[in-house]
């Protein structure tokens, strides 16, 4: 089938809306008609070259919602008309990770994934007869995508597919952190540095544990603003003296949880520092530039403060994000407070505009 697609020609320019093909799916694979996209900073770090993994040309997009219109042969858990959000983090329930339960990192397709194939090593994607590549297994800039069964989440029919396709990355990685990955106690003291997307789902999901203070750390008043909105106890503006202002507030030793959603490698040892001594969890959840170190005083980790990643915020894809989108559905998760602007897939290179500029929060493409 044809259909109408963004395409990343060259790192460092603008996408290109073009008309490529789509091949029907294969064994275990599904035809997906999306009806919204987040513009995520991750489709903004690959387009922009800085990625050294990224590659080109492929269709981007990952941030995706939309309803099933095909299923390929042995397909069980989905069918025509179920509505779906995608996952660039797949759960298949078979291979060590899965059964392990220590980690949502799923092992399945892992590797052609990563090279920008489906799981048979192959594309779906077309262009004037030649392969074009996928991107995090999604390539959700697209009118349609095909995908691996283990990579979609149904989620409840009367949730707004523009506000869940947000599950499919920003909003689960900092709410599944806090509800999930830190399990954020309730009483608790919780410090979150970075007040974007990944942050203030932080905020939401501290929140919804019961933590008693959330102090959240950003440069910008705009959005310390909307953190407080959102839950936050505690407003403070980024620097240099952020740590010591946390410490002045919790009797000098720090809080219970830290999150950091930055990126910046200088605020993640801020978050260190701020997780309270004796017992203090800070979880890292923010991408660092290639070849960047975070440096860690042994003595912050001595005296009992420990140190944890969450890729998609620890959340399993097909487990976690129906039951936050069953919250959603519920009015428990302000998801509708995330979305700043509605594009078309003609704006796709506003939606970076407008997040490069800090304007908003989500920009969410209408197909």
């Amino acid at each position: 089938m044809k259909m109408r697609a963004a395409v990343l020609e060259e790192f460092g320019k603008p996408l290109v809306i073009e008309e490529v093909e789509l091949a029907p799916p294969k064994r275990g694979e599904v035809l997906v008609q999306l009806k919204a996209c987040g513009v995520c900073h991750t489709d903004l770090y690959t387009a922009s070259g800085v990625d050294p993994s990224g590659y080109a040309p492929c269709v981007l997009g990952h941030e995706g919602a939309g309803i099933v219109v095909e299923v390929g042969e042995g397909v069980q858990s989905l069918q025509k008309g179920d509505h779906v959000v995608t996952l660039f983090s797949p759960e298949c329930g078979e291979c060590v990770h899965c059964k392990s339960g220590k980690t949502n990192i799923c092992l399945a397709i892992r590797e052609p994934q990563g090279k920008g194939y489906l799981p048979d090593g192959t594309t779906r994607l077309f262009r004037n007869g030649e392969p074009l590549r996928h991107f995090m297994g999604t390539s959700t800039f697209a009118e349609y995508t095909v995908m691996p069964e283990i990579a979609l989440a149904r989620v409840p029919q009367d949730a707004a597919l523009d506000k869940v396709c947000l599950l499919a990355c920003g909003a689960t990685t900092g709410i599944a952190a806090a509800l999930y990955k830190a399990e954020v106690e309730e009483g608790s003291s919780v410090a979150v540095f970075g007040a974007g997307m990944v942050g203030l789902g932080a905020v939401v999901g501290a929140k919804l544990r019961g933590a008693e203070r959330i102090f959240v750390v950003d440069l910008s008043d705009v959005r310390l603003q909307q953190a407080k909105e959102l839950g936050a106890t505690d407003l403070i503006k980024g620097g240099p003296d952020a740590v010591a202002k946390i410490l002045e507030q919790t009797g000098g030793f720090g809080a219970d949880y830290s999150f950091e959603a930055t990126g910046n490698t200088k605020v993640m040892g801020q978050a260190v520092e701020a997780a309270r001594m004796g017992w203090g969890l800070c979880t890292i959840l923010g991408v660092a530039g290639k070849g960047e170190t975070l440096d860690i005083i042994p003595r912050y980790l001595i005296t009992g403060r420990k140190v944890q990643g969450g890729s998609f915020g620890g959340a399993k894809g097909r487990t976690h994000v129906p039951k936050l989108a069953q919250l959603y559905v519920e009015g428990k998760l302000p998801l509708d407070a995330f979305v700043s602007h509605h594009l078309s897939l003609d704006e796709v290179n506003k939606g970076f505009e407008l997040m490069e500029a800090q304007d908003g929060i989500r920009s969410v493409i209408l197909f």
